[in-house]
């Protein structure tokens, strides 16, 4: 089986910082593509940025210039630096990677989800 166990949610001012940790861990012969994904209520559950295993990040237009996506392959863990966090980011924040495993006999890509880590930014 594998988890996804993400941390670093919390209420923050606008303005301010946080980072979202998510470590996977399993029987996993590889992690292709890690992302952060949210949820605000009411709305679809959109993209906010992926990064794949050689580091090529992918962002929402309106997280660009605020937001950093990184991961340490050795740890499978992705972090999401957040900076300049305004109340619009209000949302529950879901980690995903996107896995190769082995299932049985057979080789599988299969993609798992974190339980999610709210993040609430105040006016």
């Amino acid at each position: 089986q594998v988890q996804l166990v993400e941390s670093g949610g919390g209420l923050v001012q606008a303005g301010g910082s946080l980072r979202l940790s998510c470590a996977a861990s399993g029987s996993i012969i590889r992690i292709n593509t890690m992302g952060w994904y949210r949820q605000a209520p009411g709305k679809q559950r959109e993209m906010v940025a992926t990064v794949t295993s050689g580091g090529a990040a992918n962002y929402a237009d309106s997280v660009k210039g605020r937001f950093t996506i990184s991961r340490d392959n050795a740890k499978n863990t992705v972090y999401l630096q957040m900076d300049s966090l305004e109340p619009e980011d209000t949302a529950v924040y879901y980690c995903k990677a996107e896995t190769i495993r082995v299932v049985g006999v057979t080789i599988q890509a299969l993609d798992y989800w974190g339980q999610g880590t709210q993040v609430t930014v105040s006016s």
